[in-house]
């Protein structure tokens, strides 16, 4: 097997504004949690995948990537692609997402250096979401949260259409995250029971579209978790200790605060999960590192 090209690029992960399983509709914004993927082309034609920190967890998310990349190029060649984050595994952070974002811009930068041109950004982002629905880990596409970890920000999306519907910068603010010891994968959420709170869901959306993010995160948090059968308690307490908004992210069962100053809610959420992560919104997206 010889080596050919080696790529490198990084992907932020996310947090709920809207979450879209009821509606095919949401909004997220990105955080400064990350995924870095390296990839290592070869003349195998076979790939092969591997995540540093959970090596337990499946790769076929990160491998059908890199196969889309490769089969969008014409490129009959094989593949190592080996990823290491900071985001949390199946708590609602966005680590499907931003891992796509990540491995496909590092295959691509590979490429690049083999004279391959870099498809446009709405070619990533399809490529990205079709391996997503296709290794069955996401409900609606997570389009809104491949956006927002791709272009960094808040993003107001309709994930059924795979529209931007709102794109803007988030205010600097902490991100503060409970994380349970528990995973929860979105192939198994009971979409049928989520649908049932569908209007409720569209008013937190319409709230998003008119530029209110934090009142619609707050509202959206507080539906998904009597759909999703949460207690929403951590988001009541993060609101008392002065959380500018809080909420359940993505299908759970992660809770996410935004503040201006966390240390009182990550004091006031200690000791109620596996741990309290506390880091920044951010703006930059993903990017190709060299």
């Amino acid at each position: 097997m010889r080596e050919l090209a080696k790529g490198r690029a990084e992907a932020p992960g996310a947090g709920t504004i809207v979450n879209a399983m009821a509606t095919g509709r949401g909004a997220a914004f990105a955080v400064n949690l990350k995924t870095v993927a390296t990839v290592v082309l070869d003349d195998s034609q076979e790939v092969r995948g591997r995540i540093l920190e959970e090596p337990g967890e499946d790769t076929r998310l990160m491998e059908a990537c890199v196969k889309k990349m490769l089969r969008k190029a014409d490129a009959r060649l094989g593949a190592t692609v080996e990823t290491r984050s900071d985001i949390p595994i199946a708590r609602g952070l966005k680590s499907s997402s931003a891992c796509c974002n990540a491995t496909l811009l590092a295959t691509a930068s590979a490429l690049h250096k083999l004279g391959h041109r870099i498809p446009p950004d709405h070619d990533i982002l399809d490529m990205g979401v079709d391996a997503s629905i296709e290794c069955g880990v996401t409900i609606t596409g997570a389009f809104d949260d491949a956006c927002a970890s791709y272009f960094g920000g808040a993003v107001v999306t309709d994930n059924s259409n795979r529209r931007i519907l709102r794109k803007t910068p988030m205010s600097d603010l902490e991100a503060v995250i409970l994380v349970p010891q528990a995973k929860s994968y979105s192939g198994k959420v009971d979409v049928a029971t989520l649908k049932l709170l569908a209007p409720q869901v569209e008013m937190a959306h319409r709230e998003a579209l008119e530029g209110d993010l934090l009142r619609a995160m707050t509202l959206n948090g507080l539906i998904y978790c009597a759909s999703l059968r949460y207690d929403p308690w951590p988001a009541l307490v993060a609101l008392k200790a002065g959380a500018l908004a809080a909420g359940l992210s993505g299908k759970g069962p992660a809770f996410i605060a935004l503040c201006r100053d966390g240390g009182a809610v990550r004091e006031a959420w200690q000791g109620m999960g596996e741990r309290v992560i506390v880091t920044r919104t951010n703006n930059t997206g993903s990017r190709v590192l060299e």
